[in-house]
């Protein structure tokens, strides 16, 4: 009978402890190289005896509660790891709070799109008519904002009631409390059954960002963010957005969807960081649908009158100044990284020049057993699926013996604009920049969609671009396009991008007709050839 070995008290480190300290093995040789061979390689590394380990009280600490400490979380627990999450949120100046899962699911990414969709279904109901549906009564047809911020929140509660479930399904403790640092090993909270001191092997920063205010009067006791304006208790009425960025852009654009006054204040430009001739596009689009834009303006004071309403005098870039009468006022001039309380210092983290950012490798702070993922890592995408994969991924890597990276290149992304935009990859100026003009070769082309023809919508914003190498086989650099259902179309080309798509590969792909994602496949007209981007048919 062969002899069986019993392993004790040994961890390595991209394994866990083990919930039955006994594993028995079959003696036989091979095994046992393996095993040696195992704890001496590189990546996984040995650790030393489980003693170690079990001085601290968790495997992993997540603080931070949304999309992509929650996914480390649950892939940590999924490996066997140990693992508590905190997660507090602080409210917004006008008293705004929400439940777990972070911006995305409560004031991000999920209200903003059913926001956006209950826009596209007014629309839809125009466009009706023109395709022979009869209405009894059109001019009684109205929206109801106090239903559709019911209807939202709702479903917003939904999500975290289900985040809550699951992560006592996977037996990963939750505490709704601040946490902060210690020491690189030790986090202390305050929560409702007091105040607790956690240590833990490994950290992980996940707490996200908050909208900023302009430091001008009566912004925070007036204005609103991003954090309230899906839960208002009233319709917003004529509205002020400050800022041109996609979170701006968006609430602009499902507002005046609704059939609300909405204008926008910028301060630079429109959609920073994005291709700018696509930003000047939307810009086209959203001013041809009636939202009103203040240019090279900036806010000076946001005054309250006797009736209720907002006055709001701002300023160009001639130093005249104006002024106009508003029921809403939201700022949408970026985010703030979520760090200052966190006393990062006593556990010896750095953070980048901006003050707030944790500047990591592969996740990895300047502290090894800290990491951290999401809106708080400098000059990375501020996505939810990013913070999400590379959550997973870190996950895998420190409790599954895992070797894969995040990459943060060629990350697909919508602004949900209301002629919706959705790229991948460089934009044009980016390409130029990196590659040289000379070296790039940019396609493009306006296009109708079928859908367009009956109600004669405005085509003119219907766009697309290619942006590629001129050599090495024309390699596609970025992906742009302008359209209904942008998002939907841009995520295939996304993984076609990772794959050293190229410009032949497009022209010979069979598109699927008729649909706006095979305008791609028809793409021919380059800039350099000065040729007219107008197609002459939809079918030829």
């Amino acid at each position: 009978m062969a002899a069986l070995f019993c392993f004790r008290n040994v961890i390595f480190r991209g394994a866990v402890r083990s919930r039955n300290c006994n594993t028995f093995l079959n003696g036989q040789k091979t095994l046992v190289a393996s095993l040696v061979r195992y704890a001496s390689s590189k990546s996984p590394q040995y650790l030393g005896p489980q003693e170690d380990w079990e001085n601290y009280e968790y495997d992993l600490i997540v603080i931070g509660g949304g999309s992509g400490g929650l996914a480390a979380a649950k892939e940590a627990a999924n490996l066997g790891a140990k693992v508590c999450v905190l997660d507090y949120v602080t409210p917004s100046p006008r008293g705004t709070k929400w439940g777990l899962g972070g911006t995305c699911v409560n004031v991000g990414c999920i209200p903003k799109k059913l926001m956006h969709q209950a826009a596209l279904l007014g629309e839809a109901i125009e466009d009706a008519k023109s395709y022979g549906w009869q209405f009894p009564q059109p001019e009684n047809i109205s929206h109801n904002w106090e239903a559709l911020k019911d209807a939202i929140q709702g479903h917003i509660k939904s999500v975290n009631w289900v985040t809550r479930v699951e992560l006592r399904d996977k037996k990963v403790e939750y505490i709704n409390g601040l946490g902060s640092f210690l020491d690189a090993n030790t986090i202390h909270t305050v929560a409702k059954g007091g105040e607790r001191k956690l240590t833990g092997k490994y950290i992980l920063v996940a707490v996200g960002g908050r909208p900023r205010y302009p430091n001008i009067p009566g912004a925070l006791e007036y204005g609103i963010s991003s954090d309230d304006i899906f839960s208002l208790q009233k319709p917003p009425g004529k509205t002020l957005i400050v800022g041109a960025g996609y979170i701006g852009l968006e609430c602009a654009g499902f507002l005046n969807g609704l059939g609300y006054n909405a204008t926008i204040m910028v301060r630079s430009i429109l959609l920073r960081g994005f291709d700018q001739q696509m930003a000047q596009v939307i810009e086209a689009e959203m001013r041809s649908k009636g939202v009103n834009f203040l240019p090279k303006c900036i806010p000076k004071k946001v005054e309250k009158l006797d009736d209720e309403k907002l006055k709001v005098t701002w300023q160009n870039d001639q130093n005249q100044e104006f002024s106009d009468v508003f029921d809403t006022v939201l700022f949408a001039i970026g985010r703030k990284a979520l760090t200052e309380d966190l006393h990062l210092e006593k556990a010896g983290v750095k953070v980048a020049g901006d003050g707030e950012k944790i500047d990591a490798v592969n996740e990895q702070s300047n502290v090894p057993n800290i990491y951290a993922v999401g809106d708080v890592l400098y000059k990375k995408p501020e996505l939810t699926p990013v913070a999400i994969l590379a959550g997973r991924f870190l996950a895998r890597r420190l409790f599954g013996g895992a070797k894969q990276n995040m990459d943060y290149d060629n990350v697909a992304t919508t602004v949900f604009s209301p002629l919706e935009y959705g790229c991948v990859g460089l934009s044009e100026e980016a390409a130029i920049e990196k590659h040289g003009a000379d070296n790039v070769e940019i396609y493009h082309g306006y296009y109708k969609p079928t859908e367009f023809f009956i109600p004669q919508k405005n085509i003119a914003n219907c766009y697309l671009k290619v942006v590629a190498k001129r050599e090495d086989n024309q390699r596609v650099l970025g992906l742009h396009f302008i359209g209904p259902n942008a998002g939907e179309i841009i995520q295939g080309f996304a993984a076609a991008i990772r794959l050293n798509l190229t410009v032949k590969d497009l022209m010979d792909t069979v598109g699927i007709h008729p649909t706006i994602a095979e305008e791609f496949t028809r793409i021919n007209v380059t800039k350099r050839s000065g040729k007219d981007p107008n197609p002459a048919s939809c079918c030829s």
